[in-house]
């Protein structure tokens, strides 16, 4: 199966060592840099600070579903989180934000490689997703954090044009 647990932690190991050393190699004017300004407006350090609380809140919501829950509620705000987050870690520098972000990966990895095929066909609901595998949950963290740095990479180009 290509999608083996073994198979994830590859495609996450990978995944985040290219997006710690991306963040690594900005500069300090970079991590201010606007990437979005829909609603809040979110810088990379903003972006940042929602990979490490988003990957923190994936860790929870596979604990409650290989425990036998139902995973996020039905009413459950994707919005409402993410404001929530950015609260909880706007005291965080860059460099601090970038090694929450090597430890919730590392704990990611850890999860995922002690989980066999069927734990990962266990079923739950995710907040975007709605009703879905652990297996598809696992696979849209290194997806998000792709599309994330796609958006980053547009933002400073406009910059740098």
């Amino acid at each position: 199966m290509p999608e083996s647990p073994q198979f994830l932690v590859g495609r996450l190991t990978s995944e985040g060592e290219k997006m710690s050393a991306f963040f690594e190699a900005l500069s300090p004017e970079q991590w201010r840099q606007t990437v979005y300004t829909e609603g809040a407006e979110w810088t990379i350090r903003s972006v940042l600070a929602h990979f490490v609380m988003a990957e923190r809140g994936f860790l929870k919501l596979f604990d409650n579903i290989l425990g036998g829950g139902p995973g996020v509620s039905e009413d459950f705000s994707i919005d409402r989180y993410n404001a929530r987050q950015q609260e909880k870690t706007q005291d965080m520098t860059p460099a601090e934000l970038l090694q929450a972000y090597r430890d919730v990966r590392a704990e990611i990895i850890a999860w995922v490689s002690q989980r066999s095929e069927a734990d990962l066909q266990l079923q739950g609901r995710h907040a975007a997703m709605g009703l879905t595998t652990l297996l598809e949950m696992v696979k849209m963290i290194y997806l998000h954090n792709q599309m994330h740095l796609r958006d980053i990479k547009k933002a400073t180009q406009r910059i740098s044009e």
